[in-house]
Protein backbone atom coordinates (compact mmCIF):
# COMPACT_ATOMS: atom_id res chain seq x y z
CA UNK A 1 0.00 0.00 0.00
CA UNK A 2 0.97 3.08 -0.74
CA UNK A 3 2.26 5.27 2.44
CA UNK A 4 -0.38 8.37 3.85
CA UNK A 5 0.33 11.12 5.42
CA UNK A 6 -2.42 11.18 8.35
CA UNK A 7 -5.18 12.49 7.61
CA UNK A 8 -7.49 14.23 10.51
CA UNK A 9 -11.46 15.06 11.14
CA UNK A 10 -12.38 16.77 13.95
CA UNK A 11 -9.43 15.46 16.25
CA UNK A 12 -9.30 11.89 14.45
CA UNK A 13 -7.09 10.23 12.30
CA UNK A 14 -7.81 6.66 10.45
CA UNK A 15 -5.53 4.25 10.59
CA UNK A 16 -5.16 0.52 9.01
CA UNK A 17 -4.44 -2.51 10.14
CA UNK A 18 -3.37 -5.84 8.61
CA UNK A 19 -4.33 -9.01 10.99
CA UNK A 20 -3.81 -12.26 11.06
CA UNK A 21 -5.47 -15.15 13.33
CA UNK A 22 -6.28 -18.91 14.06
CA UNK A 23 -10.05 -18.78 13.92
CA UNK A 24 -10.26 -22.09 15.48
CA UNK A 25 -11.03 -20.56 19.32
CA UNK A 26 -13.33 -17.72 18.23
CA UNK A 27 -16.71 -17.56 17.07
CA UNK A 28 -15.83 -15.41 14.40
CA UNK A 29 -14.78 -12.03 13.81
CA UNK A 30 -17.89 -9.74 14.57
CA UNK A 31 -18.41 -9.09 18.52
CA UNK A 32 -21.59 -11.20 20.30
CA UNK A 33 -22.20 -10.80 23.55
CA UNK A 34 -21.09 -13.75 26.38
CA UNK A 35 -18.81 -14.91 23.22
CA UNK A 36 -15.30 -14.71 21.94
CA UNK A 37 -14.94 -13.07 18.37
CA UNK A 38 -11.83 -11.36 16.91
CA UNK A 39 -13.07 -8.20 16.81
CA UNK A 40 -13.86 -8.00 20.15
CA UNK A 41 -10.69 -9.43 21.61
CA UNK A 42 -8.43 -6.88 19.52
CA UNK A 43 -10.84 -3.44 20.35
CA UNK A 44 -10.54 -4.38 24.01
CA UNK A 45 -6.66 -4.94 23.51
CA UNK A 46 -6.19 -1.84 21.29
CA UNK A 47 -9.13 0.57 23.35
CA UNK A 48 -6.36 -0.64 26.74
CA UNK A 49 -3.51 0.31 24.90
CA UNK A 50 -4.69 3.56 23.81
CA UNK A 51 -6.78 4.47 26.43
CA UNK A 52 -10.04 5.06 24.42
CA UNK A 53 -12.04 2.98 22.72
CA UNK A 54 -12.32 2.29 19.83
CA UNK A 55 -14.04 0.30 16.85
CA UNK A 56 -13.16 -1.55 14.03
CA UNK A 57 -14.20 -1.64 10.53
CA UNK A 58 -13.13 -4.98 8.69
CA UNK A 59 -13.05 -5.58 4.92
CA UNK A 60 -14.94 -9.24 5.46
CA UNK A 61 -16.53 -10.84 9.03
CA UNK A 62 -15.14 -14.29 8.49
CA UNK A 63 -17.38 -16.86 10.12
CA UNK A 64 -16.65 -19.14 13.27
CA UNK A 65 -13.66 -20.88 13.08
CA UNK A 66 -12.28 -19.74 9.54
CA UNK A 67 -8.68 -18.43 9.96
CA UNK A 68 -7.13 -15.23 8.25
CA UNK A 69 -3.53 -14.51 6.97
CA UNK A 70 -4.37 -11.19 5.20
CA UNK A 71 -7.38 -9.57 7.37
CA UNK A 72 -7.73 -5.86 6.63
CA UNK A 73 -9.49 -3.13 9.37
CA UNK A 74 -9.79 0.38 9.39
CA UNK A 75 -10.00 2.51 12.90
CA UNK A 76 -10.48 6.33 13.60
CA UNK A 77 -8.21 7.18 16.68
CA UNK A 78 -8.40 10.38 18.28
CA UNK A 79 -5.47 12.31 18.42
CA UNK A 80 -3.74 9.55 16.55
CA UNK A 81 -0.76 7.26 16.94
CA UNK A 82 3.04 8.65 16.78
CA UNK A 83 4.64 5.52 16.30
CA UNK A 84 2.55 2.88 14.87
CA UNK A 85 4.98 0.24 14.84
CA UNK A 86 5.72 0.54 18.38
CA UNK A 87 1.87 0.28 18.72
CA UNK A 88 2.53 -3.11 16.82
CA UNK A 89 5.04 -4.46 19.30
CA UNK A 90 2.70 -3.45 22.08
CA UNK A 91 -0.33 -5.31 21.29
CA UNK A 92 1.98 -8.29 20.79
CA UNK A 93 1.96 -8.36 24.91
CA UNK A 94 -1.68 -7.53 25.22
CA UNK A 95 -2.78 -10.03 21.88
CA UNK A 96 -3.76 -13.88 22.46
CA UNK A 97 -1.52 -16.07 20.68
CA UNK A 98 -4.16 -16.86 18.18
CA UNK A 99 -4.31 -13.35 16.84
CA UNK A 100 -1.66 -10.36 15.57
CA UNK A 101 -1.96 -6.90 14.49
CA UNK A 102 0.72 -7.52 11.62
CA UNK A 103 0.94 -3.53 10.39
CA UNK A 104 -0.35 -0.58 11.26
CA UNK A 105 -0.14 2.28 8.84
CA UNK A 106 -2.05 6.00 8.73
CA UNK A 107 -4.53 6.00 5.68
CA UNK A 108 -6.45 9.00 4.23
CA UNK A 109 -10.22 9.27 5.50
CA UNK A 110 -11.52 7.67 2.33
CA UNK A 111 -10.09 4.40 3.01
CA UNK A 112 -12.65 2.08 4.32
CA UNK A 113 -11.27 -1.31 5.02
CA UNK A 114 -14.95 -3.03 3.70
CA UNK A 115 -15.74 -0.35 0.99
CA UNK A 116 -12.95 0.13 -0.06
CA UNK A 117 -11.81 -3.25 -1.27
CA UNK A 118 -11.34 -4.37 -4.83
CA UNK A 119 -11.49 -7.79 -4.39
CA UNK A 120 -11.06 -10.47 -1.46
CA UNK A 121 -8.72 -13.47 -1.84
CA UNK A 122 -9.50 -16.69 0.14
CA UNK A 123 -7.74 -20.14 -0.25
CA UNK A 124 -8.95 -23.70 1.17
CA UNK A 125 -7.44 -26.51 2.09
CA UNK A 126 -7.94 -30.22 1.67
CA UNK A 127 -5.86 -33.34 2.26
CA UNK A 128 -6.34 -36.53 0.33
CA UNK A 129 -3.94 -38.27 2.28
CA UNK A 130 -5.31 -41.95 3.80
CA UNK A 131 -4.36 -40.71 7.93
CA UNK A 132 -5.48 -37.22 7.43
CA UNK A 133 -4.08 -33.67 7.88
CA UNK A 134 -0.58 -33.62 9.40
CA UNK A 135 -1.24 -32.99 13.36
CA UNK A 136 0.78 -29.48 12.63
CA UNK A 137 -2.00 -28.23 10.21
CA UNK A 138 -4.91 -30.00 11.43
CA UNK A 139 -6.74 -26.49 12.71
CA UNK A 140 -6.27 -25.41 8.76
CA UNK A 141 -6.94 -28.28 6.81
CA UNK A 142 -10.13 -30.69 6.18
CA UNK A 143 -9.39 -34.60 5.34
CA UNK A 144 -11.10 -36.03 2.90
CA UNK A 145 -9.14 -39.29 2.44
CA UNK A 146 -11.02 -40.20 -0.94
CA UNK A 147 -10.04 -39.66 -4.47
CA UNK A 148 -10.89 -36.62 -5.84
CA UNK A 149 -10.50 -35.87 -9.41
CA UNK A 150 -8.63 -32.68 -10.03
CA UNK A 151 -9.37 -32.40 -13.39
CA UNK A 152 -13.33 -32.32 -12.79
CA UNK A 153 -12.71 -29.77 -9.99
CA UNK A 154 -11.25 -27.85 -12.69
CA UNK A 155 -13.85 -27.38 -14.53
CA UNK A 156 -16.33 -27.60 -12.30
CA UNK A 157 -14.75 -24.54 -10.57
CA UNK A 158 -14.11 -22.87 -14.38
CA UNK A 159 -18.18 -22.62 -15.14
CA UNK A 160 -18.93 -20.50 -11.90
CA UNK A 161 -16.48 -18.04 -13.10
CA UNK A 162 -17.81 -14.51 -13.85
CA UNK A 163 -20.67 -11.86 -12.70
CA UNK A 164 -23.77 -14.38 -11.49
CA UNK A 165 -26.92 -14.30 -9.08
CA UNK A 166 -24.89 -17.29 -6.64
CA UNK A 167 -28.31 -17.57 -4.30
CA UNK A 168 -27.73 -21.24 -4.37
CA UNK A 169 -24.11 -20.54 -2.70
CA UNK A 170 -25.43 -17.76 -0.13
CA UNK A 171 -27.26 -17.69 3.20
CA UNK A 172 -29.55 -15.31 2.84
CA UNK A 173 -28.91 -12.03 4.35
CA UNK A 174 -32.38 -9.54 4.98
CA UNK A 175 -31.19 -6.39 1.94
CA UNK A 176 -27.88 -8.38 0.62
CA UNK A 177 -27.56 -9.21 -3.11
CA UNK A 178 -26.10 -12.53 -4.03
CA UNK A 179 -25.10 -11.27 -7.15
CA UNK A 180 -20.67 -11.75 -7.02
CA UNK A 181 -18.25 -11.31 -9.70
CA UNK A 182 -16.32 -14.55 -9.08
CA UNK A 183 -12.96 -13.70 -10.63
CA UNK A 184 -10.87 -16.77 -9.78
CA UNK A 185 -11.80 -20.13 -8.56
CA UNK A 186 -9.18 -22.68 -9.59
CA UNK A 187 -6.83 -25.62 -7.53
CA UNK A 188 -3.27 -26.61 -7.11
CA UNK A 189 -2.14 -29.96 -5.89
CA UNK A 190 0.99 -30.32 -3.79
CA UNK A 191 1.50 -34.27 -2.79
CA UNK A 192 -1.66 -34.76 -0.81
CA UNK A 193 -2.79 -31.45 -0.22
CA UNK A 194 -5.30 -29.63 -2.77
CA UNK A 195 -5.64 -25.92 -2.25
CA UNK A 196 -8.35 -23.92 -3.60
CA UNK A 197 -8.18 -20.43 -5.02
CA UNK A 198 -10.99 -18.36 -4.41
CA UNK A 199 -11.30 -14.38 -5.30
CA UNK A 200 -14.21 -12.12 -6.06
CA UNK A 201 -15.00 -8.68 -5.47
CA UNK A 202 -16.76 -9.55 -2.46
CA UNK A 203 -18.65 -12.68 -1.06
CA UNK A 204 -22.04 -13.37 -0.07
CA UNK A 205 -22.50 -15.29 3.91
CA UNK A 206 -21.04 -18.60 3.50
CA UNK A 207 -20.47 -18.52 -0.14
CA UNK A 208 -16.90 -19.50 -0.41
CA UNK A 209 -17.29 -22.51 1.36
CA UNK A 210 -20.67 -23.43 -0.62
CA UNK A 211 -18.52 -23.13 -3.59
CA UNK A 212 -15.82 -25.52 -2.44
CA UNK A 213 -18.35 -27.78 -1.25
CA UNK A 214 -20.32 -28.35 -4.37
CA UNK A 215 -16.77 -28.67 -6.31
CA UNK A 216 -15.56 -31.43 -3.95
CA UNK A 217 -19.22 -32.94 -4.73
CA UNK A 218 -17.59 -33.34 -7.92
CA UNK A 219 -14.60 -34.49 -7.61
CA UNK A 220 -15.51 -37.57 -5.61
CA UNK A 221 -18.17 -38.19 -8.50
CA UNK A 222 -21.26 -37.98 -6.37
CA UNK A 223 -22.55 -34.67 -9.21
CA UNK A 224 -21.72 -33.36 -12.54
CA UNK A 225 -19.92 -30.32 -13.36
CA UNK A 226 -23.50 -29.91 -15.58
CA UNK A 227 -24.72 -29.50 -11.92
CA UNK A 228 -22.80 -27.42 -11.00
CA UNK A 229 -22.76 -24.79 -13.59
CA UNK A 230 -26.97 -25.29 -13.34
CA UNK A 231 -26.95 -23.87 -9.91
CA UNK A 232 -26.43 -20.76 -11.33
CA UNK A 233 -30.10 -20.80 -12.70
CA UNK A 234 -31.09 -20.61 -8.97
CA UNK A 235 -32.74 -17.93 -7.05
CA UNK A 236 -33.13 -19.69 -3.86
CA UNK A 237 -30.20 -21.50 -1.61
CA UNK A 238 -29.83 -25.18 -2.67
CA UNK A 239 -30.39 -27.68 -0.05
CA UNK A 240 -28.46 -29.87 -2.68
CA UNK A 241 -25.16 -27.84 -1.67
CA UNK A 242 -23.27 -28.71 1.54
CA UNK A 243 -20.76 -25.97 3.08
CA UNK A 244 -17.47 -27.33 3.55
CA UNK A 245 -16.14 -27.61 7.39
CA UNK A 246 -15.02 -23.77 8.26
CA UNK A 247 -11.67 -24.98 9.60
CA UNK A 248 -10.06 -25.26 6.01
CA UNK A 249 -10.90 -21.58 5.12
CA UNK A 250 -8.34 -18.85 5.35
CA UNK A 251 -9.01 -15.12 4.17
CA UNK A 252 -5.32 -14.30 2.72
CA UNK A 253 -5.06 -11.46 1.24
CA UNK A 254 -7.68 -8.08 0.65
CA UNK A 255 -6.87 -5.70 -2.57
CA UNK A 256 -7.54 -1.44 -2.83
CA UNK A 257 -6.90 0.80 -5.20
CA UNK A 258 -4.72 4.05 -5.12
CA UNK A 259 -5.83 6.35 -2.84
CA UNK A 260 -6.91 8.93 -5.36
CA UNK A 261 -9.52 6.20 -6.53
CA UNK A 262 -10.90 5.21 -2.89
CA UNK A 263 -14.25 7.71 -2.73
CA UNK A 264 -15.13 6.28 -6.08
CA UNK A 265 -14.55 2.61 -5.70
CA UNK A 266 -16.88 3.20 -2.19
CA UNK A 267 -19.19 4.54 -4.31
CA UNK A 268 -19.60 2.15 -6.68
CA UNK A 269 -19.50 -0.75 -3.82
CA UNK A 270 -22.41 0.80 -2.16
CA UNK A 271 -24.48 0.14 -5.39
CA UNK A 272 -27.00 -2.40 -5.19
CA UNK A 273 -25.80 -4.60 -7.78
CA UNK A 274 -27.68 -6.43 -10.47
CA UNK A 275 -27.59 -8.75 -13.67
CA UNK A 276 -28.12 -6.94 -16.76
CA UNK A 277 -31.77 -7.19 -17.28
CA UNK A 278 -32.22 -8.93 -14.41
CA UNK A 279 -33.40 -9.50 -10.61
CA UNK A 280 -30.39 -7.99 -8.36
CA UNK A 281 -30.95 -11.29 -6.37
CA UNK A 282 -31.60 -8.85 -3.24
Amino acid sequence: MEPAAPTRDGGFVRFRLDITYDGTDFSGWARQPGLRTVCGVLEDAISTVLRQPVQLTVAGRTDAGVHASGQVAHVDVEGGIEEPDRLVRRLARFLPPDVRVTAIAAVPLEFDARFSAIRRHYEYRVTTARYGAEPLRARDTVSVPKVLDLDTMRAASHALLGLHDFAAFCRRREGATTVRELQRFDWTREGDILTAHVSADAFCWSMVRSLVGAVLAVGEGRRTVEWTSGLLRERERSSAVLVAPAHGLSLVRVDYPANEDLAARNAATREVRALPGGCCGD
